[in-house]
């Protein structure tokens, strides 16, 4: 079940939401893997994504990566979903901690995962927290790059289709953290 805790209106009539709940049963058109360079779903949210789709989203991006080579922050790769109620999983490769340059590498997957899903002309998109698990990124700054991405995304791209962004968090450390930045962030708004 999930549970919707916040939400925000953009100017041209798209919504953020902050929903509380299992990123595997959203019925949004696209849900997004927290994914790895090599698209091997071995740990974190990507086991959990790959096991509750079926063998279908391993062997599709195997095919990916031996076509296009290894997924770059800014450019997600997508598959199928295979069992999963959505259309499209978009996997996008959050930054490791530690790696150099992180703030403007999760920027980069956020981004990418919205124009991807535009790309493919959805309308509905959710996101995990990337890189705030085993990854190990702070998850308060997190949350400010998420917000502050999407929102420059629908500044450049007012008349998007892509109508709906849920952030979908599972555990309630990250959604708490998540909750207070959005206060915060949504008054300066």
């Amino acid at each position: 079940m999930t549970e919707i805790k916040q939400t925000h209106t953009f100017p041209g009539g798209q919504r953020l939401e902050i929903v509380h709940g299992d990123i595997t049963i959203e019925t949004v058109d696209s849900i997004v893997n927290a994914a790895n360079s090599h698209l091997a779903h071995g740990g974190g949210v990507a086991r959990i994504i790959s096991q509750k789709g079926g063998p279908d989203i391993q062997r599709e991006s195997n095919a990916w990566v031996r076509k296009h080579g290894p997924v770059s922050h800014d450019r997600p790769a997508y598959t199928g979903a295979g069992n999963l109620p959505c259309r499209y999983v978009i996997h996008a490769v959050g930054p490791i901690w530690g790696s150099g340059d992180e703030q403007t590498k999760l920027a980069a997957a956020v981004r990418g995962s919205l124009e991807c899903a535009a790309g493919l002309g959805l309308a509905s998109i959710a996101l995990p927290a990337i890189s705030t698990g085993i990854f190990g990124f702070p998850k308060d700054l997190a949350a400010r790059i998420f917000f502050e991405t999407i929102a420059s995304y629908y500044r450049q791209y007012p008349d998007s289709g892509l109508s709906l962004v849920r952030l979908t968090l599972y555990d309630q450390p990250t959604l708490t953290t998540f909750l207070s930045v959005f206060a915060d962030w949504q008054q300066k708004q």
